[in-house]
């Protein structure tokens, strides 16, 4: 009998919990089933298995996401925008580094929830890539440049990977200058 008021939505908001306290990578079912002080046979009753849980997980995070870039890019147009939504990408994976890897794994179409969080992730770079005049495949490679460039510095910078003596967030700024940089000067290559 599943213990009173646990729910697959309570089972992978531990998770999320979870997974920032000790890793991603170190997220267990078994380490989930011993926080919320079930066996681990119990789980199963409310989450298929390890790659259900990381999936459902991928799923909140998704979403958790978008709406941190779709409320950073509201009422902001051209290096402003990208200026905000890069800021907030980054912050949220400082404040979640567990559940930010999540975030990079390609929704499942049979999880019509998840589909809908990355197309709303998406959709608010588009939006400030169409201030740039940016649309179409134009629109799909500026895409992957700002996730390539934003994702891999956030990536680096949990990982300690910067350890040259100059300021991060300045080199960051420097950055974002470069995608602005870099998406003015699009259509004139």
């Amino acid at each position: 009998m599943p213990r009173a008021g646990l729910t697959p939505q309570t089972v992978v908001r531990e998770a999320a919990r979870l997974a920032d306290e000790v890793g991603y990578d170190r997220l267990t079912l078994a380490a989930l089933a011993g926080r919320l002080g079930v066996a681990l046979p119990s789980l199963y009753k409310h989450v298929k298995g390890a790659d259900a849980l990381h999936q459902k997980l991928a799923a909140l995070a998704t979403a958790e996401i978008a709406t941190v870039l779709t409320g950073a890019a509201a009422g902001r147009a051209g290096d402003d925008a990208l200026r905000a939504v890069a800021t907030a990408y980054r912050a949220y994976a400082h404040r979640h580094p567990g559940r930010y890897p999540a975030t990079q794994r390609a929704p499942d179409p049979a999880d019509p929830d998840h589909v809908a969080a990355a197309e709303r992730a998406v959709g608010a770079i588009y939006a400030i890539l169409f201030g740039y005049g940016l649309t179409g495949d134009a629109a799909v490679d500026a895409t992957r440049m700002f996730r390539a460039a934003v994702h891999g510095f956030v990536t680096l910078e949990a990982a300690g990977g910067f350890g040259l003596p100059r300021d991060i967030d300045r080199s960051f700024d420097e950055l974002v200058a470069g995608l602005d940089a870099a998406y003015r000067s699009w259509r004139s290559r």
